[in-house]
């Protein structure tokens, strides 16, 4: 019997539920992006600072997030539930969110007020990226990890592709509703993290043996193969940054006017939910690492092919076919991370990879701010680095997959 035949099984309806969760979080980013020119001017400060404040919210995750990660293992430890402190530290999150509108009419207090309140929400909205998934993999048996997983970026896909909509149907709104309103239903979803932690708890007498290691915990100290890990990770989703936020609408340009972007940029998230159906399986199948450098060397030749389409039927399948792969990467991503953090060590293997997706995001906003994606020099290198980033970070990953002293579910093979 393996190690993990403890814990008790988790139904689909409790990832789909926080799936629901991460599809509401990713909501209010949206309309936070979205709105926050607007927010600046209306608090007496340039518009122009829009990629200076997002560009400060990304260091903020970086660093929230292993944070986040860490405490999520602490709590875990030594309380037994995350749930209510993940809700704690939604419910903070919420009130600064549902504040940002109001403070920018505050007068002379304004641009401190809400430069406060963004970093306040930034900060504590950390506890919804890592620590939801520390709790999913606190209860589930862990060959269910990768379909679990799955499910839950269900919600990450359906928040990407109504992104596009949300620009267009609340250009005009007063901000002041959409967020209240997403701040209060993201809080009143959360809020049921608590009663299904404890619905997971009582679904077997063995779950406090969950809670306790039956295995040497991960070292506290990354190796030179987790180094690597985190490095291909990076590379993976700094590709991804590239194809989708800096190069997609520049191809769609080139056959369509700007207007149909806004039904064509969500074709890579359609992608991306479709793979989540065989994600799973096949990262059980094969081995998170295996399934990760299969799919970047996907992703590599969908990017390849997006760079060269010569009509809008190719460019749209090659950028749904970029969508799968990026959706197979996240899976396995996800995976490799439950496996690198077992037992007791989930957290700060979660929190690290999410770190990594904000330093990736960093490095687009960088990119935006160098004026790379509007430069005629940089055309070239533009088109070619989400080539580049995911064949290299497939080849990184794929010689980690080789090594057989790599942390494995007891369902790989």
């Amino acid at each position: 019997m393996n190690s993990d035949s403890p814990r008790p099984s988790v139904p689909a309806g409790a990832a789909l539920y926080i799936a629901v969760v991460q599809f509401l979080f990713v909501t209010t980013w949206t309309l936070y992006v979205l709105f926050l020119p607007r927010l600046l001017e209306s608090a007496g400060l340039p518009a122009a600072w829009t990629p200076w404040i997002l560009l400060l919210d990304q260091v903020v995750f970086l660093v929230a997030d292993v944070a986040s990660g860490v405490f999520a293992d602490r709590v875990q430890r030594t309380l037994g539930r995350i749930g209510p402190w993940i809700v704690g530290a939604t419910a903070v999150s919420c009130v600064a969110f549902l504040l940002l509108p109001h403070a920018v009419r505050l007068g002379g207090a304004a641009p401190l007020l809400a430069l406060g309140l963004t970093v306040v929400w930034t900060l504590t909205s950390s506890a919804l990226r890592a620590p939801p998934w520390v709790l999913l993999g606190k209860y589930a048996a862990r060959p269910a990890l990768p379909w679990l997983n799955a499910l839950t970026l269900v919600g990450l896909a359906a928040g990407g592709a109504t992104a596009p909509f949300l620009g267009v149907v609340l250009r005009d709104v007063d901000p002041r509703l959409p967020f209240a309103i997403s701040s209060l239903t993201l809080l009143a979803a959360t809020a049921g993290i608590i009663h299904l932690e404890r619905s997971l708890a009582r679904r077997s007498t063995a779950a406090a043996t969950a809670t306790a290691p039956t295995q040497p915990q991960a070292p506290r100290v990354l190796d030179a193969r987790q180094t690597a890990w985190m490095v291909g990770i990076l590379m993976l989703a700094a590709a991804f940054q590239s194809h989708v936020s800096l190069n997609a609408a520049a191809q769609y340009l080139r056959f369509v006017r700007p207007a149909a972007l806004e039904l064509l940029m969500p074709l890579f998230w359609v992608g991306f939910g479709v793979a989540m159906v065989a994600g799973g399986a096949l990262c059980r199948r094969h081995g998170a690492l295996a399934l990760m450098a299969s799919a970047a060397l996907v992703g590599a030749g969908s990017a390849l092919a997006a760079a060269n389409a010569g009509s809008l039927p190719l460019l749209i399948a090659a950028q749904i076919v970029a969508g799968a792969a990026w959706g197979g990467m996240l899976v396995a991503m996800f995976s490799s991370a439950a496996d690198l953090g077992r037992s007791g060590r989930e957290g700060l293997a979660l929190g690290t990879m999410f770190a990594m997706l904000a330093l990736a995001a960093i490095a687009r906003i960088g990119a935006v701010l160098a004026g790379w994606p509007t430069s005629a020099a940089m055309a070239p290198a533009m088109a070619w680095l989400p080539v580049a980033l995911w064949g290299a970070g497939g080849v990184l990953i794929g010689l980690l997959a080789r090594r057989a002293t790599w942390p494995r579910s007891p369902s790989g093979r």
